[in-house]
């Protein structure tokens, strides 16, 4: 594949011109590298009007303890404003356990909600209507699986599924990179994604079926570059995995959708925005040969950095997400969570929620900047920047195709090493005050104030176990037991899983059925030391 020519990459925004000039965008050709909005290379965003004929999607990311729980939260956040639900579920049900697993013991409904089966499910979604909401859910090696029950639920409310809206995280490349919560080696873990895409083209129009993250990359301490170069790279593979399993290009691409994270550096947050919407069009047109315009647009999703946020004078971090967030608008970003100021120490208090939803609305209707298509658009910085987080992310991505591919170069390490070494750089800046980061190592105060925080009643794990237990002797084990036996065998065909993951999950099997089901079929992965 042929890539433009730019500017040499410097790695350091300490080693950038104190004086930006003419200079540092002679090489860039308008009509080639930038053009209007709403069209390619989509530099300057992917619609014409971009946030004068609409406004990003207010999707704020909440979810803990049981269903109960987390339904009054989304519904005070609808009140509120929000105009997107985004789901955090918790670690047993991310890993395919269910809530009385002995492994998932201490862990229920701590970092997001827990869900078991369609019982929870038809309760985290009470009283909100599926064909009024777009709803996001951060899922990924259970991702059929909540898809699955999120369309149950469709059905039980008379929902056509082609009225169905909304976007799967269903990014398992992340998962061996920076996560860890993987189930299954990456071959079977590719054919449900690939599945998921072959689903919803026939029966979900209007699902978004991947959000490939560059977010949990930068939050395990990649660089904005890195950031841009393995998220895109992870792409790649997907596109490729699609388009080995017999898929067309221009059947599945358009509903590809990307996360990034948006962190502390303005300039350079909204340049590798439009870097990363360039390359995508690009390699898609290019290297894919993808025809619909749909199929070269980056969409993305955006939320600010919770690895920017310090427990140490927590309200200072209002003002680190206001400038993370601006960012966001800034780089042209389609839904956006801005994360609570309380969330270095705890789930957010719904006082810290609402404070982090109305920073997006001042900026929505307060700022001005949502009335101009790229406002920074002929920036000799952001035009430079933007060039060289290209050239930066088209360096990486040249040395993993070399490798044989984003596979390989995971299986090798090479990712997962890259990180480290810049997240041990970032971590030795701060350490000898380098990078200054206000309150921790710089501008402290004596003592801290105390900070209310919210508390999860450990009760409600013990509640939800109980609940799990009674549906197993309510429902009809001999409909659970022939639902999972079909899934079994179909694992071991080419047979789409989609459709028997939703048999299962509408006899009321449980995420962690369905989930043994598949291991007893392909089995675990285990990672290897990258040391």
């Amino acid at each position: 594949m042929r890539y433009p020519k730019f500017l040499k990459m410097v790695t350091k925004t300490k080693d950038l011109p104190v004086d930006f000039n003419p200079s540092n965008t002679r090489q860039i050709d308008y009509d080639h590298d930038l053009g209007a909005p709403g069209e390619f290379p989509y530099t300057r965003g992917i619609y014409p009007n971009m946030y004068r004929g609409r406004l990003w999607t207010m999707r704020q990311y909440a979810g803990y303890a049981t269903a109960d729980e987390s339904n009054a939260r989304y519904k005070y956040l609808l009140a509120h404003g929000t105009t997107g639900l985004s789901v955090a579920f918790d670690l047993p049900t991310q890993i395919g356990l269910d809530s009385d697993d002995p492994l998932a013991l201490g862990e229920v409904g701590k970092v997001g909600v827990a869900i078991d089966s369609l019982d929870d499910m038809e309760r985290l979604f009470a009283g909100i209507p599926l064909d009024e909401v777009s709803t996001s859910m951060t899922i990924n090696a259970t991702a059929a699986i909540l898809l699955s029950l999120y369309l149950a639920v469709a059905r039980k409310q008379n929902v056509p599924f082609n009225k169905v809206r909304g976007t799967l995280q269903n990014d398992i490349l992340k998962e061996y990179i920076a996560r860890g919560t993987y189930i299954y080696p990456p071959a079977p873990s590719l054919r449900l994604v690939t599945d998921i895409f072959a689903y919803c083209a026939r029966e979900v129009p209007n699902w978004n079926t991947i959000s490939i993250s560059g977010y949990h990359i930068r939050e395990a301490g990649s660089t904005a570059v890195q950031e841009v170069a393995f998220t895109i790279a992870d792409g790649i593979t997907y596109v490729e995995a699609a388009l080995e399993a017999g898929l067309a290009v221009d059947h599945f691409a358009p509903r590809i959708s990307f996360f990034f994270n948006s962190h502390n550096n303005l300039l350079e947050e909204i340049a590798k925005f439009r870097a990363a919407r360039r390359l995508w069009a690009r390699i898609m047109r290019d290297r894919f040969k993808a025809r619909d315009p749909r199929s070269l647009m980056l969409r993305f999703h955006t939320q600010t950095a919770g690895s920017s946020l310090t427990a140490q004078q927590p309200e200072v971090n209002v003002v680190r997400t206001t400038i993370q967030a601006l960012a966001a608008v800034l780089g042209g970003t389609q839904s956006l969570h801005t994360n609570s100021m309380d969330e270095a120490l705890a789930l957010p208090t719904e006082s810290a929620a609402r404070v982090a939803l109305r920073t997006q609305q001042v900026i929505a209707y307060e700022s001005g900047v949502a009335e101009t298509a790229d406002p920074l658009a002929g920036s000799y910085a952001i035009e430079h920047l933007t060039d060289q987080v290209e050239e930066g992310a088209v360096e990486y991505l040249k040395k993993i195709d070399a490798m044989g591919g984003m596979l390989r170069a995971i299986e090798t390490g090479y990712v997962q090493r890259e990180i480290q070494e810049s997240a041990y750089r970032y971590q030795r800046a701060i350490e000898t005050q380098e990078q200054v980061v206000v309150g921790v190592n710089r501008f402290q105060l004596e003592t801290e104030p105390a900070v209310s925080v919210l508390r999860i009643d450990p009760a409600l794990e013990q509640a939800q176990i109980e609940r799990v237990r009674a549906l197993r002797e309510r429902r009809d084990a001999s409909t659970v037991k022939a639902a999972l036996n079909k899934l079994e065998q179909a694992a071991v065909t080419t047979e789409n899983l989609l459709p028997r993951i939703l048999e299962c999950v509408e006899s009321y099997a449980t995420v962690g059925e369905i989930s043994n089901t598949l291991r007893r079929v392909w089995g675990e992965y285990r990672e290897t030391s990258t040391v």
